[in-house]
């Protein structure tokens, strides 16, 4: 059975978040190993505390009980005894969603947003979304959603009252410069977004941004080394800031554009014991290329293997900040009904034999990126990578 593994962490999405998607840990090729976890009825398993626990929650608790929020309940906190902050065990609507996230397939008006200057702000609308048809500009700030003041409110919060079902709508009062303030009525869609982007910078430097490694990496990473080759690019960036992973073979292909065959990429431990050796495919399109990589504290898990594979094997420099350091490997296994266990089942080395679990990697060339840089719209990191490269 092909299990396909994945890496991603779900506290690293940074303070940019594209309206319709909250990231999280969901792989979208879910594994097909299909396991029971233990009901409060199993008292034949040793459960009768638990039989006792729920029978006197329903005789004394006053107000509804729920079995199946019950059963949730037990099942969640079972796995969470085990202490390890990703293995999750995730419900039917949670795995949906997540699921939807790491495909790209997402629901709401299509805006990146952020805080700058304490406001919530457009950061720019995705082409041809609800939100950019409606006409949101970058810059635009978001007074109030659905009549509700914005002030103080953070960004996730944000994010939930924006969100929402195709068909639906939202309000959104806008302030603008120089104009007075408009009212904005958006009916949401499901809408695609890629999780691979690339632009041609100073002529000849091809810029490549991955947001996630999910079911349409590979492919896109593909499309965008071969579309920069043609428009002449003969160096690379690739900015991996705020981006918490993925698919891990999403990651491997991704590596093998920048890496020979045969490189070693990534190799998985399980009791202390080397169980598998991840190296570069053939084909990679970018090798040899003087290539600078951008991480920051947002960069975990298959963003860290990259990094990591790439450093180790001096086919790129790292720009920027520390990464986050989540150095497991995790599988999805089907439950009964919808619901889903993620389980550690490995953690995972760099080439050179580092795990980098709660460390991260540091960067060849450590540039902050401020909070007055955000607000003023400064990258003094991709500054930093530019001109490196020249």
């Amino acid at each position: 059975m092909n299990l396909q593994k994945y890496l991603k962490n779900p506290a690293v999405l940074g303070g940019v978040v594209i309206i319709l998607m909250v990231g999280s840990f969901y792989a979208g090729d879910a594994l097909h190993s299909s396991i029971s976890l233990p009901g409060l009825s199993q008292s034949n398993q040793n459960f009768s505390s638990l039989n006792d626990l729920e029978t006197l929650l329903k005789d004394n608790f006053d107000g509804p009980v729920d079995q199946n929020k019950f059963l949730d309940g037990a099942r969640a906190g079972l796995v969470s005894s085990l202490g390890d902050p990703y293995t999750v065990y995730l419900t039917a609507d949670q795995a949906k969603s997540l699921n939807d996230d790491l495909n790209g397939k997402l629901s709401g008006i299509g805006a990146e947003i952020g805080i700058k200057n304490n406001l919530l702000t457009v950061i720019a609308p995705v082409a041809g979304t609800p939100a950019d048809k409606a006409g949101l500009k970058p810059g635009d700030v978001i007074a109030t959603i659905n009549g509700q003041d914005t002030t103080g409110m953070d960004v996730d919060t944000a994010v939930s009252k924006i969100r929402g079902k195709a068909g639906t709508q939202v309000t959104l009062k806008i302030a603008r410069p120089n104009t007075d303030p408009l009212t904005l009525t958006i009916t949401r869609a499901d809408i695609t977004v890629p999780s691979v982007t690339w632009s041609l910078k100073n002529g000849n430097v091809g810029y490549i941004k991955i947001s996630t490694f999910g079911s349409d990496t590979a492919d896109l990473m593909d499309k965008a080394a071969s579309d920069l080759h043609t428009q002449g690019a003969t160096k690379i960036i690739l900015d991996l800031r705020n981006n918490g992973g993925g698919y891990l073979d999403a990651g491997v292909s991704v590596a093998s554009q920048f890496l020979a065959e045969g490189k070693t990429v990534v190799s998985e431990r399980t009791n202390g014991k080397t169980t598998n050796t991840l190296t570069a495919t053939a084909g990679g399109k970018l090798v040899g290329l003087p290539t600078i990589v951008l991480v920051n504290g947002g960069s975990a898990s298959a963003s860290e293997i990259v990094s990591g594979a790439l450093h180790d094997n001096k086919a790129a420099t790292l720009v920027g900040e520390k990464t986050f350091g989540k150095g497991s490997v995790q599988e999805i296994k089907n439950l009964p009904g919808g619901a889903e266990l993620k389980v550690t089942v490995a953690h995972w080395y760099t080439p050179n034999g580092i795990n980098i679990n709660k460390e991260g990697i540091q960067p060849d060339t450590t540039v902050k990126l401020s909070t007055d840089d955000y607000n003023a719209g400064r990258d003094p990191q991709l500054d930093q990578a530019l001109d490196t490269l020249k």
